[in-house]
């Protein structure tokens, strides 16, 4: 079987938001959660846990993000 994109998922203090998702990416979700703990061995007991290191993965792995991002940063450096 493929290698997911997530490991593990890390216990962090949340914050709380309310979104709704379209009916079809909540049954992808809940089966990508069914596969990640049959392959990790770590039950998912909330598959709305995984949204967030999902979007960390997504940003963490966006080439034009992670540039802006940096320029953002070193534009603040200047500030002051």
């Amino acid at each position: 079987m493929a290698k997911l994109k997530l490991g593990t998922i890390e216990d962090d203090k949340p914050v709380k938001l309310t979104h709704e998702l379209p009916a079809s990416v909540h049954r992808d979700l809940v089966a990508y959660a069914e596969i990640l703990a049959r392959e990790t061995g770590q039950p998912i007991n909330d598959p709305a846990k995984l949204i967030a290191p999902m979007l960390a993965r997504f940003m963490a792995t966006d080439r034009s993000f992670l540039k802006a991002l940096r320029a953002r940063h070193l534009g603040r450096r200047g500030e002051g």
